[in-house]
């Protein structure tokens, strides 16, 4: 009689463990959907200009949003990335990081101007980054390349 307590003992323990192991529910592994609207794609920005970055983006998930995150970085050397690069003149390379919060919503639309380049930021190219992520940890970005310039070379590009 033991033995077959025994044995149904262990089968049960083995059948649980089997639908355990083969359980395919892993959670939520879908990343956001981001769709980058303005900037677009070698959008130019004049530094010191008070208006500020045109930021138009709609975000959305198949469960829940967590937050998103603006970065931008300077591209003085291809796709090497570099915060610490200096013009001829000692200005700095500007660079930008912010993050907000979006919780509680599957679709988010979003507008607004508040990166600000300021007036001492390097002319050239840049990386605009928009990476979002959900609340299961899963994240998608989105990459734009953008040139800060200064308003005499916005004046000479009107010219040509």
């Amino acid at each position: 009689m033991k033995t077959n307590i025994l044995i149904v003992f262990f089968t049960v323990i083995f059948s649980s463990m089997l639908l355990i192991a083969c359980n395919d529910d892993d959670g939520d592994t879908t990343p956001p959907v981001i769709d980058l609207i303005a900037p677009g794609e070698g959008a130019a920005f004049e530094i010191g200009d008070e208006h500020g970055v045109h930021l138009d983006m709609e975000l959305s998930d198949n469960e829940m949003l967590q937050s998103y995150q603006v970065e931008i970085h300077s591209n003085f050397n291809g796709h090497q990335h570099s915060t610490t690069a200096k013009s001829e003149e000692g200005t700095k390379a500007f660079f930008f990081k912010n993050s907000w919060d979006i919780s509680g919503k599957k679709n988010v639309k979003i507008h607004h101007h508040e990166i600000i380049i300021p007036a001492n930021a390097t002319p050239g190219n840049y990386h605009l980054m928009v990476y979002c992520t959900d609340v299961a940890g899963n994240e998608s970005y989105v990459a734009r390349n953008i040139v800060l310039s200064s308003e005499e070379q916005a004046h000479e590009h009107s010219y040509q």
